[in-house]
């Protein structure tokens, strides 16, 4: 089994991202671990998992629905994107026998299909890179798009659906911690001590935004390699920090699953999230679907 986590530029319109996540879960053979959105983001991201054929058509099937519902033209967040379907990573489970390679092999073959089937262009990041420029996706994202053609697709960008970054990587842990002010400056400050591009912790990755349905900043966290980063010195580093700028963490979320060893490793980091039960770790929600069926 795979795992892939579509991310769609819609977290408002909560009828759009049932039609996106009933085209996925059409595929055969495929499991739909979970789903969740957030408004100030505008962003939802989908879990899926199973077979590498059925993974990766319950992929292209939803990036052909989100082209259909959603209008890049009109869309806003505050989070960086470039696509209708923004990013469409495939993960080697842990203790699976498939590698990064054979997943960066299904990300160009998703990224023909989609190019063919909805005329969507492709660009290809981390492990299925094709040009070393485009490893990291933040490079993809500035200024919208690098500036050179498209890895897959003869135009830059649909009219609508924008683009899509597809990519094989490692398991990513989307972490976001919310402040008790609504002092955006404090969230960048605090990310910018502790993102690896500022020399902070290694496999890390941190922005500050403001979130306007609560009125709070947020420190918004992608953690790509769990197991070479100390999540609970991690975690008190933010506290300290936040100390430092006259706030504090006000409450803590987790944005999609994790793998048990990771829960293993830092159990006391991810029961600081609000939203976290047993159901959040992957091989407990496998078993809960199977166990259903």
């Amino acid at each position: 089994m795979i795992e892939c986590v579509p991310n769609f530029s819609e977290g408002r319109d909560r009828l759009k991202l049932n039609a996106i996540v009933e085209a996925m879960a059409s595929a055969p053979g495929v499991f739909v671990l979970g789903s969740e959105s957030d408004q100030d983001h505008n962003r939802s991201v989908v879990t899926i998992a199973g077979d590498p054929q059925a993974v990766m058509e319950s992929a292209i099937r939803g990036a052909g629905k989100a082209a259909e519902l959603i209008d890049l033209r009109e869309h806003e967040g505050v989070h960086p994107r470039v696509g209708a379907t923004d990013v469409i990573p495939f993960i080697p489970l842990p203790g699976g026998p498939e590698t990064l390679e054979q997943c960066a092999a299904i990300a160009h073959e998703a990224g023909e299909e989609i190019w063919k089937r909805y005329r969507i262009p492709v660009y290809f990041y981390e492990a299925a890179a094709r040009a070393p420029e485009r490893t990291r996706l933040e490079n993809v994202r500035r200024n919208e798009f690098d500036g050179n053609p498209p890895d897959i697709g003869d135009v830059a960008q649909h009219e609508t659906a924008g683009a899509s970054v597809i990519g094989a990587r490692k398991i990513l842990i989307a972490y976001n911690i919310n402040l008790n002010t609504p002092q955006v400056v404090h969230a960048r400050a605090i990310a910018r001590e502790i993102r690896e591009s500022s020399g902070g912790f290694p496999h890390v990755k941190a922005l500050g935004l403001y979130l306007t349905t609560t009125g709070q900043a947020q420190v918004s966290m992608n953690l790509t390699d769990f197991e070479h980063t100390r999540l609970d010195f991690l975690y008190e580093a933010v506290v300290e920090e936040a100390s430092r700028h006259n706030c504090a963490i006000e409450s803590c979320e987790l944005i999609g699953l994790i793998p048990q060893k990771a829960f293993d490793m830092y159990p006391a980091f991810f029961q600081h999230a609000a939203n976290f039960d047993e159901s959040r770790i992957i091989e407990v929600r496998i078993n809960q679907l199977l166990q259903s069926k």
